[in-house]
Protein backbone atom coordinates (compact mmCIF):
# COMPACT_ATOMS: atom_id res chain seq x y z
CA UNK A 1 0.00 0.00 0.00
CA UNK A 2 2.85 2.18 0.97
CA UNK A 3 4.90 1.62 -2.29
CA UNK A 4 1.11 2.70 -3.89
CA UNK A 5 0.93 5.78 -2.36
CA UNK A 6 4.43 6.11 -3.43
CA UNK A 7 3.86 5.95 -7.08
CA UNK A 8 0.59 7.85 -7.24
CA UNK A 9 2.43 10.68 -5.75
CA UNK A 10 5.08 11.11 -8.36
CA UNK A 11 2.34 10.34 -11.45
CA UNK A 12 0.74 13.70 -9.45
CA UNK A 13 3.94 15.48 -9.28
CA UNK A 14 4.62 14.71 -12.99
CA UNK A 15 1.51 16.32 -14.08
CA UNK A 16 2.59 19.03 -12.90
CA UNK A 17 6.11 19.47 -14.91
CA UNK A 18 6.33 22.53 -17.43
CA UNK A 19 7.10 20.92 -20.26
CA UNK A 20 7.52 22.21 -23.93
CA UNK A 21 6.97 20.67 -27.77
CA UNK A 22 9.39 18.86 -28.91
CA UNK A 23 9.95 21.66 -31.71
CA UNK A 24 11.14 23.69 -28.93
CA UNK A 25 14.49 22.30 -28.01
CA UNK A 26 17.99 22.68 -27.27
CA UNK A 27 19.95 23.64 -30.75
CA UNK A 28 16.72 24.82 -32.50
CA UNK A 29 17.25 28.46 -34.70
CA UNK A 30 14.05 30.62 -33.79
CA UNK A 31 12.98 33.25 -36.62
CA UNK A 32 14.51 36.61 -37.12
CA UNK A 33 12.28 39.73 -37.77
CA UNK A 34 8.86 38.28 -36.17
CA UNK A 35 7.09 37.79 -33.39
CA UNK A 36 8.00 34.40 -31.72
CA UNK A 37 5.28 31.80 -30.23
CA UNK A 38 7.08 30.16 -27.13
CA UNK A 39 4.66 27.38 -26.05
CA UNK A 40 4.28 24.08 -23.51
CA UNK A 41 1.88 23.07 -20.79
CA UNK A 42 1.75 22.69 -17.38
CA UNK A 43 -0.97 22.39 -14.36
CA UNK A 44 -4.19 24.13 -15.04
CA UNK A 45 -3.83 27.76 -13.90
CA UNK A 46 -0.38 27.24 -13.30
CA UNK A 47 1.88 30.29 -14.00
CA UNK A 48 4.86 30.39 -16.59
CA UNK A 49 7.75 32.28 -17.10
CA UNK A 50 9.50 32.61 -20.47
CA UNK A 51 13.37 34.18 -20.78
CA UNK A 52 15.55 34.64 -23.86
CA UNK A 53 18.06 37.48 -24.25
CA UNK A 54 17.00 40.06 -22.25
CA UNK A 55 13.10 38.72 -22.56
CA UNK A 56 11.27 38.07 -19.58
CA UNK A 57 7.36 36.79 -20.41
CA UNK A 58 4.22 35.27 -18.07
CA UNK A 59 1.78 33.36 -19.15
CA UNK A 60 -1.13 31.23 -17.03
CA UNK A 61 -1.94 27.70 -18.48
CA UNK A 62 -5.35 27.49 -19.36
CA UNK A 63 -7.99 25.03 -18.29
CA UNK A 64 -6.35 22.37 -21.01
CA UNK A 65 -2.93 23.06 -19.29
CA UNK A 66 -1.68 24.99 -22.39
CA UNK A 67 0.10 28.00 -21.86
CA UNK A 68 1.58 30.34 -24.66
CA UNK A 69 3.49 33.43 -24.68
CA UNK A 70 4.88 35.42 -27.46
CA UNK A 71 8.25 37.18 -27.51
CA UNK A 72 9.35 40.33 -29.25
CA UNK A 73 11.63 40.33 -32.69
CA UNK A 74 15.02 38.79 -32.39
CA UNK A 75 18.17 39.47 -34.72
CA UNK A 76 20.14 36.97 -36.12
CA UNK A 77 22.64 35.54 -33.90
CA UNK A 78 23.14 33.29 -31.24
CA UNK A 79 23.70 31.27 -29.22
CA UNK A 80 21.48 32.07 -27.00
CA UNK A 81 19.85 30.25 -23.39
CA UNK A 82 16.41 30.31 -22.86
CA UNK A 83 14.47 29.40 -19.17
CA UNK A 84 10.53 28.54 -18.72
CA UNK A 85 10.10 28.39 -15.09
CA UNK A 86 6.74 27.33 -13.45
CA UNK A 87 6.83 24.49 -10.65
CA UNK A 88 9.74 23.57 -12.42
CA UNK A 89 12.34 25.24 -14.64
CA UNK A 90 13.65 23.57 -17.89
CA UNK A 91 16.55 25.20 -19.31
CA UNK A 92 16.77 25.35 -23.25
CA UNK A 93 20.75 26.00 -24.65
CA UNK A 94 22.66 26.71 -28.43
CA UNK A 95 19.53 28.39 -29.59
CA UNK A 96 20.28 30.37 -32.87
CA UNK A 97 18.06 32.93 -34.55
CA UNK A 98 18.15 33.01 -38.47
CA UNK A 99 15.69 31.84 -41.23
CA UNK A 100 13.32 28.49 -40.56
CA UNK A 101 12.22 26.46 -43.22
CA UNK A 102 9.76 23.39 -43.69
CA UNK A 103 10.41 20.98 -45.86
CA UNK A 104 7.49 18.82 -46.72
CA UNK A 105 5.69 16.45 -49.81
CA UNK A 106 6.30 12.82 -50.52
CA UNK A 107 9.56 10.81 -51.39
CA UNK A 108 11.30 13.13 -53.45
CA UNK A 109 11.03 15.65 -50.49
CA UNK A 110 11.49 12.86 -47.86
CA UNK A 111 14.61 11.26 -49.91
CA UNK A 112 18.09 11.66 -48.16
CA UNK A 113 21.43 13.18 -48.70
CA UNK A 114 22.73 9.87 -48.19
CA UNK A 115 20.65 8.61 -51.33
CA UNK A 116 21.54 12.08 -53.63
CA UNK A 117 23.93 12.04 -56.18
CA UNK A 118 26.16 15.15 -53.82
CA UNK A 119 28.42 14.56 -50.49
CA UNK A 120 27.44 16.81 -47.80
CA UNK A 121 29.52 19.02 -45.59
CA UNK A 122 29.22 20.20 -41.85
CA UNK A 123 27.56 23.58 -41.38
CA UNK A 124 26.97 23.82 -37.68
CA UNK A 125 24.66 27.11 -38.32
CA UNK A 126 22.72 24.76 -40.11
CA UNK A 127 19.85 22.85 -37.85
CA UNK A 128 17.69 20.10 -38.82
CA UNK A 129 14.78 18.68 -37.16
CA UNK A 130 12.96 15.51 -38.64
CA UNK A 131 9.44 14.77 -38.12
CA UNK A 132 8.76 11.08 -37.95
CA UNK A 133 6.32 9.06 -40.00
CA UNK A 134 3.00 9.22 -37.92
CA UNK A 135 -0.82 9.59 -39.16
CA UNK A 136 -3.66 10.61 -36.62
CA UNK A 137 -7.59 11.36 -36.86
CA UNK A 138 -7.29 13.86 -34.82
CA UNK A 139 -4.62 17.41 -34.79
CA UNK A 140 -1.69 16.63 -32.20
CA UNK A 141 -0.07 18.92 -30.61
CA UNK A 142 3.53 17.55 -30.60
CA UNK A 143 5.54 15.22 -32.11
CA UNK A 144 8.95 13.47 -31.63
CA UNK A 145 12.22 14.71 -33.26
CA UNK A 146 15.26 16.87 -31.89
CA UNK A 147 17.15 19.93 -33.81
CA UNK A 148 20.89 18.66 -34.44
CA UNK A 149 23.88 20.70 -35.89
CA UNK A 150 23.95 19.82 -39.52
CA UNK A 151 27.14 17.41 -40.04
CA UNK A 152 27.96 14.65 -42.41
CA UNK A 153 26.78 12.65 -39.89
CA UNK A 154 23.57 14.16 -38.86
CA UNK A 155 22.29 14.87 -42.49
CA UNK A 156 22.86 11.81 -44.09
CA UNK A 157 19.22 11.36 -43.47
CA UNK A 158 18.16 14.37 -43.74
CA UNK A 159 15.83 15.61 -46.51
CA UNK A 160 18.08 16.26 -49.55
CA UNK A 161 16.35 18.77 -51.27
CA UNK A 162 15.93 20.27 -48.09
CA UNK A 163 19.28 20.18 -47.33
CA UNK A 164 20.71 21.61 -50.53
CA UNK A 165 17.92 24.23 -50.68
CA UNK A 166 19.07 25.34 -47.06
CA UNK A 167 22.69 25.18 -47.67
CA UNK A 168 22.29 27.95 -50.69
CA UNK A 169 20.80 29.85 -48.41
CA UNK A 170 22.80 30.21 -45.33
CA UNK A 171 25.60 30.77 -47.66
CA UNK A 172 23.76 33.69 -49.55
CA UNK A 173 22.14 35.38 -46.35
CA UNK A 174 24.79 34.50 -44.41
CA UNK A 175 22.40 33.67 -41.12
CA UNK A 176 21.86 30.35 -39.55
CA UNK A 177 19.34 28.38 -40.95
CA UNK A 178 16.64 26.11 -39.43
CA UNK A 179 15.19 23.10 -41.67
CA UNK A 180 12.19 21.51 -40.51
CA UNK A 181 11.54 17.84 -42.69
CA UNK A 182 8.12 16.36 -42.51
CA UNK A 183 7.74 14.92 -45.22
CA UNK A 184 6.22 11.14 -46.49
CA UNK A 185 7.11 9.19 -49.78
CA UNK A 186 4.17 8.53 -51.58
CA UNK A 187 1.70 10.83 -50.11
CA UNK A 188 -1.18 13.09 -51.80
CA UNK A 189 -1.67 16.71 -50.70
CA UNK A 190 -5.12 15.71 -49.15
CA UNK A 191 -3.33 13.94 -46.32
CA UNK A 192 -1.42 17.25 -45.62
CA UNK A 193 -4.91 19.57 -45.35
CA UNK A 194 -7.05 19.97 -42.49
CA UNK A 195 -10.44 18.84 -41.43
CA UNK A 196 -11.69 22.74 -41.85
CA UNK A 197 -10.64 23.13 -45.66
CA UNK A 198 -11.30 19.12 -46.59
CA UNK A 199 -14.95 20.03 -45.16
CA UNK A 200 -15.33 23.14 -46.51
CA UNK A 201 -14.27 22.58 -49.94
CA UNK A 202 -16.12 20.65 -52.57
CA UNK A 203 -13.15 18.53 -54.55
CA UNK A 204 -12.11 17.13 -51.70
CA UNK A 205 -15.43 15.15 -50.99
CA UNK A 206 -14.84 12.26 -53.49
CA UNK A 207 -11.88 11.40 -51.97
CA UNK A 208 -13.80 11.45 -48.55
CA UNK A 209 -16.51 9.00 -49.73
CA UNK A 210 -13.96 6.63 -50.83
CA UNK A 211 -12.41 6.32 -47.46
CA UNK A 212 -15.30 6.64 -45.98
CA UNK A 213 -16.76 3.30 -48.27
CA UNK A 214 -13.08 2.07 -47.19
CA UNK A 215 -14.31 1.92 -43.71
CA UNK A 216 -17.22 0.28 -43.81
CA UNK A 217 -15.46 -1.88 -46.00
CA UNK A 218 -12.85 -2.61 -42.92
CA UNK A 219 -15.84 -3.09 -40.52
CA UNK A 220 -16.88 -6.28 -42.40
CA UNK A 221 -13.23 -7.51 -43.39
CA UNK A 222 -11.93 -7.30 -39.66
CA UNK A 223 -15.67 -9.06 -38.36
CA UNK A 224 -14.75 -11.40 -41.03
CA UNK A 225 -11.28 -12.05 -40.20
CA UNK A 226 -11.71 -12.34 -36.35
CA UNK A 227 -14.61 -14.93 -37.07
CA UNK A 228 -11.90 -17.13 -39.19
CA UNK A 229 -8.40 -16.66 -38.12
CA UNK A 230 -8.15 -19.22 -35.82
CA UNK A 231 -8.68 -21.75 -38.98
CA UNK A 232 -6.74 -19.73 -41.56
CA UNK A 233 -3.92 -19.79 -39.44
CA UNK A 234 -4.25 -23.58 -39.08
CA UNK A 235 -4.14 -23.79 -42.69
CA UNK A 236 -1.71 -21.74 -42.58
CA UNK A 237 0.46 -23.69 -40.57
CA UNK A 238 -0.49 -26.87 -42.44
CA UNK A 239 0.59 -25.30 -45.72
CA UNK A 240 3.84 -24.38 -44.36
CA UNK A 241 5.14 -27.36 -43.19
CA UNK A 242 4.09 -29.22 -46.17
CA UNK A 243 5.82 -26.83 -48.32
CA UNK A 244 8.73 -27.73 -45.70
CA UNK A 245 8.79 -31.15 -46.58
CA UNK A 246 8.31 -30.61 -50.43
CA UNK A 247 11.35 -28.09 -50.45
CA UNK A 248 8.73 -25.11 -51.32
CA UNK A 249 9.12 -21.67 -50.75
CA UNK A 250 6.81 -21.19 -47.35
CA UNK A 251 3.26 -19.62 -48.03
CA UNK A 252 2.87 -16.05 -46.52
CA UNK A 253 0.94 -15.48 -42.88
CA UNK A 254 -2.53 -14.40 -43.31
CA UNK A 255 -2.77 -11.10 -41.47
CA UNK A 256 -5.64 -8.63 -40.69
CA UNK A 257 -7.04 -6.10 -43.11
CA UNK A 258 -5.31 -2.67 -42.79
CA UNK A 259 -7.10 -0.08 -41.08
CA UNK A 260 -8.16 2.82 -43.33
CA UNK A 261 -7.95 5.00 -41.00
CA UNK A 262 -4.31 4.54 -40.18
CA UNK A 263 -3.43 5.31 -43.93
CA UNK A 264 -1.11 7.54 -45.04
CA UNK A 265 -2.95 8.72 -47.87
CA UNK A 266 -6.44 9.34 -45.87
CA UNK A 267 -7.39 12.92 -45.52
CA UNK A 268 -5.73 15.05 -42.87
CA UNK A 269 -3.77 12.28 -41.33
CA UNK A 270 -0.91 13.60 -42.14
CA UNK A 271 -1.32 17.07 -41.28
CA UNK A 272 -2.82 15.62 -37.92
CA UNK A 273 -0.08 13.86 -37.57
CA UNK A 274 3.08 15.55 -38.64
CA UNK A 275 2.13 19.44 -39.09
CA UNK A 276 -0.27 20.25 -36.31
CA UNK A 277 2.56 19.62 -33.53
CA UNK A 278 4.92 22.40 -35.45
CA UNK A 279 2.30 24.86 -35.22
CA UNK A 280 2.82 28.18 -34.57
CA UNK A 281 6.38 27.42 -34.69
CA UNK A 282 7.54 30.99 -36.47
CA UNK A 283 8.96 30.32 -39.93
CA UNK A 284 10.21 31.91 -42.42
CA UNK A 285 8.22 29.91 -45.41
CA UNK A 286 7.76 26.17 -47.05
CA UNK A 287 9.15 24.28 -49.66
CA UNK A 288 7.11 21.76 -51.05
CA UNK A 289 8.08 18.48 -53.28
CA UNK A 290 4.80 16.32 -54.07
CA UNK A 291 2.64 15.73 -56.97
CA UNK A 292 3.31 12.33 -58.21
CA UNK A 293 0.59 10.82 -56.15
CA UNK A 294 -1.97 12.99 -57.46
CA UNK A 295 -0.59 13.27 -61.04
CA UNK A 296 -3.72 10.48 -62.05
CA UNK A 297 -6.40 13.22 -60.69
CA UNK A 298 -4.54 16.38 -62.09
CA UNK A 299 -7.72 18.51 -62.38
CA UNK A 300 -8.54 18.07 -59.24
CA UNK A 301 -5.34 19.14 -58.10
CA UNK A 302 -5.97 22.74 -59.50
CA UNK A 303 -8.50 23.08 -56.49
CA UNK A 304 -7.09 21.10 -53.66
CA UNK A 305 -3.32 21.98 -53.81
CA UNK A 306 -3.84 26.19 -53.92
CA UNK A 307 -6.35 24.86 -50.89
CA UNK A 308 -4.00 23.47 -49.19
CA UNK A 309 -1.73 26.07 -49.65
CA UNK A 310 -4.46 28.51 -47.56
CA UNK A 311 -4.95 26.15 -45.22
CA UNK A 312 -1.32 26.58 -43.90
CA UNK A 313 -1.84 30.15 -43.93
CA UNK A 314 -4.47 29.93 -41.93
CA UNK A 315 -3.92 27.10 -39.23
CA UNK A 316 -0.39 29.41 -38.97
CA UNK A 317 -1.46 32.61 -37.93
CA UNK A 318 1.28 34.46 -39.44
CA UNK A 319 -0.18 35.49 -42.84
CA UNK A 320 0.74 34.17 -46.41
CA UNK A 321 4.29 33.07 -45.97
CA UNK A 322 6.31 32.25 -49.26
CA UNK A 323 5.27 28.56 -50.22
CA UNK A 324 7.43 27.15 -52.67
CA UNK A 325 7.10 24.10 -54.77
CA UNK A 326 8.35 21.99 -57.14
CA UNK A 327 7.26 20.96 -60.21
CA UNK A 328 6.83 17.43 -61.38
CA UNK A 329 9.94 16.18 -62.73
CA UNK A 330 10.95 14.59 -66.45
CA UNK A 331 10.08 10.35 -66.26
CA UNK A 332 8.92 7.00 -67.83
CA UNK A 333 9.54 6.61 -71.33
CA UNK A 334 10.01 9.39 -74.08
CA UNK A 335 7.34 9.05 -76.53
CA UNK A 336 8.08 10.12 -80.45
CA UNK A 337 5.09 12.04 -81.24
CA UNK A 338 2.80 14.67 -79.64
CA UNK A 339 0.56 12.74 -76.61
CA UNK A 340 -1.84 13.49 -73.78
CA UNK A 341 -0.02 13.34 -70.22
CA UNK A 342 -1.30 13.13 -67.25
CA UNK A 343 2.32 14.59 -65.40
CA UNK A 344 1.98 17.28 -67.85
CA UNK A 345 -1.42 18.61 -66.66
CA UNK A 346 -0.29 18.28 -63.01
CA UNK A 347 2.78 20.12 -63.67
CA UNK A 348 -0.03 22.27 -65.41
CA UNK A 349 -2.27 22.47 -62.42
CA UNK A 350 1.45 23.30 -60.19
CA UNK A 351 2.06 26.01 -62.41
CA UNK A 352 -1.49 27.43 -62.15
CA UNK A 353 -1.12 27.36 -58.26
CA UNK A 354 1.15 30.40 -59.25
CA UNK A 355 -1.77 32.53 -58.81
CA UNK A 356 -1.61 32.68 -54.87
CA UNK A 357 0.73 35.12 -53.76
CA UNK A 358 3.94 34.64 -52.43
CA UNK A 359 4.23 31.72 -54.18
CA UNK A 360 7.11 30.34 -57.14
CA UNK A 361 8.09 26.94 -58.52
CA UNK A 362 11.06 24.99 -59.45
CA UNK A 363 10.71 23.53 -62.68
CA UNK A 364 13.16 20.77 -63.29
CA UNK A 365 12.01 19.41 -66.63
CA UNK A 366 15.51 18.83 -67.58
CA UNK A 367 17.09 16.62 -64.40
CA UNK A 368 14.56 13.86 -63.89
CA UNK A 369 15.50 10.49 -64.97
CA UNK A 370 13.30 8.54 -67.22
CA UNK A 371 13.46 4.54 -65.09
CA UNK A 372 13.24 6.47 -61.66
CA UNK A 373 10.87 8.81 -60.42
CA UNK A 374 13.51 9.51 -57.60
CA UNK A 375 16.19 11.73 -60.00
CA UNK A 376 19.22 11.91 -57.95
CA UNK A 377 19.98 15.47 -58.96
CA UNK A 378 18.88 16.97 -55.90
CA UNK A 379 21.25 20.20 -55.94
CA UNK A 380 20.02 21.85 -58.64
CA UNK A 381 16.06 21.05 -56.67
CA UNK A 382 17.49 23.21 -53.96
CA UNK A 383 19.31 25.36 -55.99
CA UNK A 384 16.28 26.48 -58.26
CA UNK A 385 14.17 26.78 -54.62
CA UNK A 386 16.93 28.79 -53.18
CA UNK A 387 17.11 31.24 -55.90
CA UNK A 388 13.10 31.43 -55.91
CA UNK A 389 13.23 32.10 -51.75
CA UNK A 390 15.59 34.56 -52.77
CA UNK A 391 13.66 36.62 -54.64
CA UNK A 392 10.28 35.75 -53.12
CA UNK A 393 10.79 35.62 -49.19
CA UNK A 394 14.13 38.03 -49.44
CA UNK A 395 13.59 40.58 -52.20
CA UNK A 396 16.35 39.92 -54.23
CA UNK A 397 16.53 41.76 -57.68
CA UNK A 398 17.92 38.32 -59.14
CA UNK A 399 16.45 36.00 -62.05
CA UNK A 400 14.62 33.31 -60.31
CA UNK A 401 12.98 31.55 -62.75
CA UNK A 402 12.94 29.95 -66.08
CA UNK A 403 11.18 31.66 -69.03
CA UNK A 404 7.15 31.56 -68.38
CA UNK A 405 4.68 31.38 -71.42
CA UNK A 406 3.00 34.76 -71.58
CA UNK A 407 0.88 35.19 -74.53
CA UNK A 408 0.17 33.69 -78.48
CA UNK A 409 -0.65 35.89 -81.19
CA UNK A 410 -0.97 33.89 -84.71
CA UNK A 411 0.53 35.22 -87.54
CA UNK A 412 -0.95 33.48 -90.83
CA UNK A 413 0.82 29.88 -90.63
CA UNK A 414 3.05 30.45 -87.52
CA UNK A 415 2.28 31.44 -84.03
CA UNK A 416 4.34 33.98 -82.09
CA UNK A 417 4.54 33.02 -78.57
CA UNK A 418 5.67 35.62 -75.89
CA UNK A 419 7.57 35.01 -72.82
CA UNK A 420 8.36 36.50 -69.23
CA UNK A 421 11.52 35.60 -66.96
CA UNK A 422 13.48 35.73 -69.88
CA UNK A 423 16.20 36.92 -68.13
CA UNK A 424 19.29 37.61 -69.97
CA UNK A 425 17.67 35.99 -73.52
CA UNK A 426 16.40 33.42 -74.35
CA UNK A 427 18.53 30.01 -75.67
CA UNK A 428 18.15 26.87 -77.43
CA UNK A 429 20.39 24.65 -75.09
CA UNK A 430 22.22 22.40 -77.33
CA UNK A 431 21.58 23.80 -80.86
CA UNK A 432 17.95 23.70 -82.37
CA UNK A 433 15.27 23.69 -80.35
CA UNK A 434 12.81 21.38 -79.20
CA UNK A 435 9.84 20.43 -77.33
CA UNK A 436 6.86 22.63 -79.19
CA UNK A 437 3.79 21.02 -81.29
CA UNK A 438 1.39 22.76 -83.24
CA UNK A 439 -2.34 22.06 -83.89
CA UNK A 440 -5.55 23.15 -85.73
CA UNK A 441 -8.90 23.16 -85.33
CA UNK A 442 -8.79 19.26 -85.46
CA UNK A 443 -6.88 19.09 -82.00
CA UNK A 444 -3.86 17.21 -83.78
CA UNK A 445 -0.78 17.97 -82.26
CA UNK A 446 2.63 18.13 -84.63
CA UNK A 447 5.67 18.99 -83.92
CA UNK A 448 6.89 22.38 -84.66
CA UNK A 449 9.85 23.76 -85.97
CA UNK A 450 10.73 26.67 -83.63
CA UNK A 451 13.16 29.62 -83.45
CA UNK A 452 13.83 32.44 -81.13
CA UNK A 453 13.41 35.91 -81.74
CA UNK A 454 14.12 38.12 -78.73
CA UNK A 455 11.95 37.39 -76.59
CA UNK A 456 9.55 35.21 -78.49
CA UNK A 457 9.28 31.94 -79.74
CA UNK A 458 7.71 31.72 -83.24
CA UNK A 459 6.53 27.85 -83.97
CA UNK A 460 5.07 26.35 -87.39
CA UNK A 461 4.62 23.26 -88.86
CA UNK A 462 4.18 22.91 -93.21
CA UNK A 463 1.23 20.69 -92.80
CA UNK A 464 -0.74 22.91 -90.51
CA UNK A 465 -1.82 25.54 -92.06
CA UNK A 466 -4.31 27.27 -89.64
CA UNK A 467 -2.67 26.80 -86.13
CA UNK A 468 -4.82 27.37 -83.16
CA UNK A 469 -2.74 26.07 -80.56
CA UNK A 470 0.88 25.33 -79.37
CA UNK A 471 2.20 23.08 -76.42
CA UNK A 472 5.67 22.67 -75.23
CA UNK A 473 7.20 20.10 -73.61
CA UNK A 474 3.96 18.54 -72.90
CA UNK A 475 4.82 14.59 -71.93
CA UNK A 476 5.99 12.62 -69.23
CA UNK A 477 9.62 12.69 -70.34
CA UNK A 478 9.92 15.53 -72.89
CA UNK A 479 12.62 16.72 -75.12
CA UNK A 480 12.88 19.70 -75.03
CA UNK A 481 15.69 22.35 -74.38
CA UNK A 482 14.31 26.22 -74.46
CA UNK A 483 16.46 27.98 -71.43
CA UNK A 484 17.14 31.57 -70.18
CA UNK A 485 20.71 32.82 -70.53
CA UNK A 486 20.50 32.27 -66.60
CA UNK A 487 20.75 28.20 -67.31
CA UNK A 488 17.14 28.11 -66.01
CA UNK A 489 14.76 25.95 -68.16
CA UNK A 490 11.41 27.11 -69.10
CA UNK A 491 8.33 25.89 -67.75
CA UNK A 492 6.09 23.35 -69.72
CA UNK A 493 2.93 24.89 -71.30
CA UNK A 494 -0.03 24.71 -73.22
CA UNK A 495 -2.19 27.86 -74.82
CA UNK A 496 -5.34 25.74 -75.64
CA UNK A 497 -7.89 24.29 -73.10
CA UNK A 498 -9.32 21.52 -74.29
CA UNK A 499 -10.43 18.68 -71.89
CA UNK A 500 -7.53 16.41 -70.25
CA UNK A 501 -6.55 12.91 -69.70
CA UNK A 502 -7.45 13.29 -66.12
CA UNK A 503 -10.38 15.93 -66.31
CA UNK A 504 -12.77 13.43 -64.35
CA UNK A 505 -10.15 11.83 -61.95
CA UNK A 506 -11.25 12.51 -58.70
Amino acid sequence: MAALCVCLALATSATADVRLPKVIGDHMVLQQGGDLPIWGWADAGEDVTVSLGGQKVAAKAGADGRWQVRLKPLKAGGPLKMTVAGKNTLKVADILVGEVWVCSGQSNMQMSVRSSANAAADYPKIRLFTVPNVTATEPQDDCKGQWVACSPQTVEHFSAAGYFFGRMLHKDLDVPLGLINTSWGGTPSEAWTSQETVDAVADFKPIVDRFDQAAVNYAKAKEDWEKTRDEKMAKWKEAVEKAKADGKREPGQPRPPDDPSKSPHRPTSLYNGMLAPLIPYRIAGAIWYQGETNAGRAYQYRVIFPAMIKDWWTHWGQGEFPFLFVQLANFMARKDQPADSAWAELREAQSMTLALPKTGQAVIIDIGDARDIHPKNKQDVGKRLALAAEKIAYGKDIVYSGPVYDSMAVEGDKVRLKFKHVGGGLVAQGGTLKGFAVAGEDKKFAWADATIDGPCVVVANKDVAKPVAVRYAWADNPECNLYNKESLPASPFRTDEWPGVTINGK
